[in-house]
């Protein structure tokens, strides 16, 4: 027998069977029928900034599944879409994503006063722009027609996409008071809206998957693959080898960024030996170019690794690493992108410069000079770029080198520490040739300290946001140059911001931190900031 149908009152004020309902529980349950109209369930992204704010998120979900039980609907949560919500384990709730089974999707009749719900209507009271597919589609226009939902959803993607270059991730940025555009995931939510294929629908999920690892959440990162995969499996989607093979790198990414080197590798090696994806990585300059970078990166660790126990099989590592670097590089340049070449750019100058610190480029001369070119070209491809958002990278990798010949020795004194002589932003941007002018701006203050506290300030402001390994390395550095300006209080505040960031970095990424904290700073900081304990040897 078949359950009773539930109305819905959309206009205010609104009601479920005639009796008073509460908004946001209402909204969540038009959002969880919109979604199934479109093969989606609702994750919890999708509530913020619509009914909810981060902290009250849990208390909404919890009201809402009251309010579902008492309006006889049962609605599921988690990623497995085809079990019976009865069933389901209420305690991991909260986490979504949430979602309509058929049976009870059949039984919602949305109305405004008392008429059947129009698309428009629907989309006007969830805060969503109007279905154009729909709008179409009642005009009567033949359905081989120029759909303009197509062009609503390139458009979106291109926003989110943009504002993804432009550093504008999850958080609207703001400047100078003005209404801040949409943030990338803000826009790549209307493009989920307005998918109106399954490739469209997988091409955003693999664009959420880029966007969280560019974020630095590489368990989110690792969900949205996970979810390709499963949209994969469903249907035989177009474009299927080329999201495989993205969503592999990605997988690839978070395993490096986990420092699981051999894992890393393995997912890169099963590309190139895929018969249809190893086509791609030849032909397909974006795929050349995130897998030639990553592999890169990959040798460069394992050669710095290894440096001192193997240097001869290190030195090849090292070439490896330098030759597809070089190779990255060109496949931006083949599809354009400033934003690619920029980040290989600076990639490949930190390798320069590193392998040259543990004597795997010891015939090779002005490995400092050459570094610093490469770095100050990433700099100026993100000027030509017009990259609001550009990394905190290039700032890290410069502070990093300018301190680079100072050795000080463990614990020692203010007064030795000052003593050092690192190089200073005249001298070292004299060493980036005729690039020299980009380090001439005002995002470079002829005083580190500046330097690093203008990135952090930006970033504390919401003008730009960095990852979390470039925000605790720019704190690393602002301590160091701080103590060597005198500036104690400073580096101890820097310090205690750095203490407070350092348990969401993976365990190598704090053990350099670690080290740096507790051997390279002068004892009268460390009495002010007690350095983070180093793990007992076993």
């Amino acid at each position: 027998m078949a359950a009773d149908p539930i109305t819905i009152e959309l206009s205010c004020p609104q009601s479920v069977d005639g009796r008073p309902a509460t908004y946001q529980s209402l909204w969540l349950l038009v959002r969880l029928l919109h979604a199934h109209a479109e093969g989606q369930p609702v994750r919890i992204d999708d509530l913020r900034g619509q009914v909810s704010a981060a902290r009250t998120q849990r208390m909404l979900v919890s009201r809402a599944f009251r309010d579902f039980k008492a309006w006889g609907l049962a609605v599921g949560w988690g990623e497995d879409r085809q079990r019976d919500p009865r069933f389901l384990n209420a305690e991991r709730r909260s986490q979504g994503p949430f979602w309509l089974p058929e049976a009870q999707a059949r039984r919602v009749q949305l109305q405004v006063e008392g008429q059947p719900a129009t698309p428009a209507e629907r989309a006007a009271f969830l805060g969503l722009p109007v279905p154009l597919a729909r709008t179409v589609a009642a005009s009567g226009a033949p359905p081989d027609a120029v759909h303009l939902q197509d062009a609503g959803f390139w458009q979106q993607l291109v926003a989110a996409q943009q504002a993804m270059r432009q550093g504008r991730w999850a958080a609207q940025l703001t400047a100078g008071g003005a209404p801040a555009p949409a943030s990338a995931l803000q826009a790549m939510r209307r493009a989920a809206q307005l998918a109106g294929s399954d490739f469209q629908r997988a091409l955003v999920t693999l664009n959420e998957a880029l966007l969280w690892r560019r974020i630095g959440d590489d368990a989110q990162a690792r969900r949205r693959v996970r979810s390709l995969a499963r949209q994969r499996l469903a249907r035989h989607v177009a474009g299927h080898d080329y999201l495989g093979a993205m969503a592999a790198i990605v997988s690839a990414w978070c395993d490096y960024t986990a420092r699981d080197l051999p894992a890393a590798r393995a997912q890169l090696q099963a590309i190139a030996r895929d018969p249809a994806q190893g086509a791609l990585l030849a032909h397909h300059p974006q795929v050349r170019f995130e897998w030639s970078n990553l592999w890169a990166l990959a040798c460069r660790s394992q050669a710095l690794g290894s440096a001192a126990q193997a240097p001869t099989q290190a030195a090849a590592q090292a070439e490896e690493s330098l030759q597809h670097f070089g190779r990255a590089l060109t496949a931006a340049f083949e599809s354009h992108s400033f934003d690619a070449a920029q980040h290989v750019a600076a990639n490949m100058g930190m390798a320069v410069w590193l392998f040259e610190r543990v004597g795997l480029q010891a015939g090779v001369d002005h490995a400092r000079p050459r570094a610093i070119q490469w770095i100050a070209f990433s700099e100026w491809l993100s000027g030509q770029a017009e990259l609001q958002g550009r990394s905190a990278w290039n700032a890290i990798y410069l502070l990093r080198i300018a301190r680079g010949a100072c050795q000080p020795t463990p614990r020692c004194t203010l007064a030795q520490f000052r003593a050092l002589a690192p190089l200073t932003p005249t001298a070292l941007s004299r060493e980036a040739g005729p690039l020299a002018d980009v380090f001439r701006g005002a995002d470079w203050p002829d005083d580190w300290v500046q330097v690093a506290g203008q990135r952090l300030a930006e970033h504390r402001g919401g003008v730009r946001r960095y990852p979390g390994l470039q925000y605790c390395g720019l704190l690393l550095e602002q301590a160091w140059f701080a103590a060597h300006a005198g500036k104690l209080a400073l580096a101890a505040q820097a310090l205690a911001a750095l203490r407070e960031s350092l348990p969401q970095l993976v365990p190598s990424d704090r053990a350099y931190f670690r080290e740096v904290w507790n051997d390279g700073l002068p004892a009268e900081l460390l009495a002010l900031e007690p350095p983070p304990r180093r793990p007992r040897a076993r």
